[in-house]
């Protein structure tokens, strides 16, 4: 505790006597401070115990005292001494009264009393008070670390909230809640999902002091820090402190002993995931060559039954105006977000890493609900492979729905290929022997992804709808009109409606009554404009690649 008036007034050797403000006594001393000057609140901080003699002060005058002592108690002074015996043998009548109104404590100061032995026993209570506290801090960084390599974040997050006498939650880089201490703590550390994310979207180390929630304030009006975790510029994990009032040293001492340890550990993880992904890439490759005994054997039981269950693989593949930008930004400072985009979680990749926020989400939703995921960088490309029906899938599928949601507000049009994101592609279900072939069903997916201009395409979604989009290539319209372009070029001189007899035939199949109705003609004539595109293309109708060829070409060139 660091001194007070009341202990000032305790202290046996200063024979200190209030002759004002006794209820007020309890107010901590931040200074004692000597000044004779008429107005000394220009020089004052808050919190000082101001002594005076007087010397320069009508004291007898209640108006002028009234003034005096109005000043100090709205500077923030918590106290004044007065010396009697040198300019005046007892306090003034006027100042005790102008004290009491105010609720000013005024201190009777002997004469035998130095202003300097005052002095002396505030800097002696304050210096021991900070000894107290370094020496508590240095306990609490004892207990913390000892729980950090016995318990865990969680054991960690335990004696820090007994420290501080309050609560602590662990977040991850989604801003979801990992650990809270006490266990009551958990619902209200979730309700600053919203603080967490906006607190990642600064450059680490950062940090803030919030409220709680607006719907429990009136039950629980806490004072909450949050404290951003990692040494990379974008965190990978944050530390909530709640507490009824402000932290004392000691308490904040052991909220940064606290920080330290957690983001030790953080960067622990990270090299066990970079190690960790060296085996993911050593088993992906395996099952990609079928070779699912050997990539159980090397995964071990590293990724649990991910391995044996049915999964699904995910490829991303980054545009390269993305690859880019991403380069770019983990060379120069980082911007923060605006509009549209501030209010999707994950809307932007991290800089330097255009896979980071997919990546999050997948692995945050994975670790939440206990499951197994193997994400692999592979090239411009990142390879993961999730639980079928899990909830990493169901996090990609998130993931996408949030970005198209980005792209429909920044007025891109569904089905416009922009080159400002990632585009990912999701197989079907498949076993650890079938792995080769969902690796080609995500590129497949990934593939027509790219072309429809969309974020996310599962395979499964190719085998519905039609096949027709899939030419939207301007290569393939490209070969459609060079197929056309000479029966269209017969059809502008007005020698007949080859193009639109040709389309008729092939609609029905190759029968030329129901074509020739159709078109409105004899089925003479259609047989004699049948022959006509056979000559002038060269090719024979008869070939059932040259049907197909020429059905296509004019489905594609009719889409325009």
């Amino acid at each position: 505790m660091p001194p007070t008036l009341a202990s000032l007034v305790h202290h046996s050797a200063l024979k200190l006597t209030v002759r004002a403000g006794e209820g007020r006594l309890d107010v901590p001393v931040r200074w004692a401070h000597v000044s004779e000057l008429a107005d000394p609140v220009p020089y004052m901080e808050g919190g000082e115990l101001l002594l005076i003699t007087a010397l320069k002060l009508d004291a007898e005058d209640p108006e002028a005292m009234r003034r005096y002592v109005r000043r100090l108690a709205k500077a923030g002074v918590v106290g004044l001494g007065f010396a009697v015996g040198v300019t005046y043998e007892e306090i003034p009548k006027a100042l005790v009264d102008a004290a009491e109104e105010e609720g000013l404590p005024l201190l009777e100061v002997p004469r035998r009393t130095p202003f300097l032995a005052i002095s002396k026993a505030v800097s002696a209570a304050i210096a021991a008070d900070q000894y107290r506290a370094v020496t508590a801090g240095f306990a609490a960084q004892r207990e913390l670390t000892g729980q950090a390599l016995t318990a865990g974040p969680e054991g960690l997050l335990g004696a820090l909230a007994a420290q501080v006498n309050g609560w602590a939650a662990l977040y991850d880089a989604s801003g979801a809640v990992v650990a809270a201490a006490p266990e009551w703590a958990g619902r209200r550390a979730a309700r600053l999902t919203a603080e967490v994310e906006r607190l990642r979207e600064r450059a680490a180390p950062a940090s803030a002091v919030v409220g709680s929630g607006a719907a429990d304030r009136a039950e629980h009006d806490d004072r909450i820090e949050l404290h951003s975790l990692g040494t990379g510029r974008r965190p990978r994990a944050a530390l909530a402190v709640g507490t009824a009032s402000a932290l004392g040293t000691a308490e904040r001492y052991a909220v940064h002993s606290a920080i330290a340890l957690l983001t030790l550990t953080t960067e622990r993880s990270r090299s066990l995931h970079a190690a960790q992904q060296r085996i993911g890439a050593a088993v992906l490759r395996m099952l990609l060559a079928s070779e699912p005994d050997h990539a159980r054997a090397v995964a071990g039981d590293l990724y649990g039954d991910l391995l044996d269950a049915p999964f699904r693989v995910i490829v991303a593949e980054a545009a390269p105006t993305a690859r880019a930008h991403a380069e770019a930004s983990a060379r120069g400072p980082a911007t923060a977000v605006e509009g549209p985009h501030a209010r999707v979680p994950h809307a932007a990749p991290p800089a330097g890493d255009p896979f980071g926020a997919l990546v999050e989400a997948i692995e945050s939703a994975a670790a939440r609900a206990g499951e197994a995921v193997l994400a692999v960088p592979e090239g411009e490309r990142l390879v993961a492979l999730v639980k079928d029906g899990g909830a990493a899938a169901a996090a990609c599928a998130r993931y996408a729905t949030a970005r198209e949601a980005v792209r429909a507000d920044d007025g891109v049009s569904p089905g416009t290929c922009d080159d400002d994101g990632l585009v990912v592609g999701l197989s079907a279900p498949a076993g650890p022997i079938a792995a080769a072939t969902a690796y080609k069903q995500a590129e497949q997916a990934l593939s027509v992804a790219r072309r429809r201009g969309r974020f996310f395409v599962e395979h499964e979604q190719l085998a519905a709808g039609s096949v027709l989009p899939l030419l939207a290539d301007d290569a393939v319209k490209a070969f459609a009109d060079g197929l056309l372009r000479a029966l269209h070029e017969h059809d502008a001189t007005g020698r007949g409606d080859l193009v639109a007899s040709l389309r008729a035939w092939l609609s029905r199949h190759g029968q030329w009554d129901a074509a020739a109705a159709d078109l409105g003609v004899h089925r003479h004539t259609l047989r004699y404009r049948m022959r006509r595109v056979e000559e002038i293309l060269g090719r024979s109708l008869d070939d059932p690649d040259v049907r197909m060829e020429l059905w296509l070409a004019l489905k594609t060139t009719s889409a325009d």
